[in-house]
């Protein structure tokens, strides 16, 4: 049986890896040891941000329909409970979406809140 030679899987891997650590500062963009460290702890945050966005899509959602609401002299806490009990079923995106580009809509459901 013939030998299988490994240097061109190798370098494709090694290329690959380089390619993936384009950008990077320092020796991390060039180097194949210290780039292979460097995405090691790269797509480990990028993992746990990915996580992470969703949270705070959701904090700035609150801030948008806090600050809708208070124009209308209703704090974000008493206009959610208001929602709840009128039974308005828009999540918070829809009400930050409104809030930011249909003012008029959003002020008709504060006074159904009320």
């Amino acid at each position: 049986m013939a030998r299988v030679k490994r240097g061109t899987i190798a370098n494709k891997r090694r290329k690959n890896l380089l390619k993936h650590a384009k950008g990077f500062k320092w020796a991390r963009n060039t180097h194949y040891r210290a780039a292979k460290e460097a995405l090691l702890h790269a797509w480990t945050k990028s993992y746990y941000d990915r996580k992470k966005k969703k949270g705070e899509f959701r904090s700035l959602w609150q801030i948008k329909i806090g600050a809708a609401s208070r124009e209308h002299g209703l704090p974000y806490s008493k206009f959610i409970n208001g929602l709840k009990k009128a039974n308005v079923d828009l999540d918070r995106k829809i009400l930050s979406d409104l809030a930011e580009n249909n003012p008029e809509i959003f002020a008709k459901i504060v006074e159904k809140v009320r």
